[in-house]
């Protein structure tokens, strides 16, 4: 997960991480023997009850959101805090335009319903607690 804070999450490539993420939770946690002595493998629903919700797409959006947290109260002298503000000077190509960084935050910030992310951002403490919801946030 070296750099996921930077990611761009696409529908395929969170497909391809959720697919992956259960296939090693399968062989983790084996399979279940029922009543009758048949043994079945876990569902969906089932391994994400056993990991409490806590999969590795909200742990990067979890990630993303921390960086976000970081890059803002940075001051605006630090290159990163630059780099972040900056504009290109020429347009986007024609086309639907793709999904930024930046949009997919704002998105995950919509979603959790939280008001005044500016201010909130500031306060380490209460960013973090944000953070730490977000590994656990379901419809994330």
């Amino acid at each position: 997960m070296y750099g996921c804070a930077t990611w761009v999450l696409r529908d395929s490539i969170i497909q391809k991480l959720s697919v992956f993420e259960r296939k090693i939770l399968r062989r983790i946690f084996g399979p279940t023997e029922e009543a009758n002595g048949i043994w079945r493998i876990e569902t969906n629903k089932e391994l994400d009850e056993l990991i409490k919700h806590r999969n590795i797409i909200n742990c990067v959006k979890a990630q993303r959101l921390s960086w976000f947290g970081h890059t803002n109260r940075m001051p605006e002298t630090s290159v990163v805090k630059r780099i972040h503000n900056w504009k290109p000077f020429t347009g986007r190509p024609a086309g639907r335009p793709k999904s930024r960084w930046e949009d997919d935050v704002r998105n995950d910030v919509k979603k959790m319903e939280i008001v005044k992310w500016a201010e909130q951002v500031q306060d380490r403490l209460k960013w973090k607690d944000i953070v730490e919801k977000a590994k656990t946030v379901s419809e994330l």
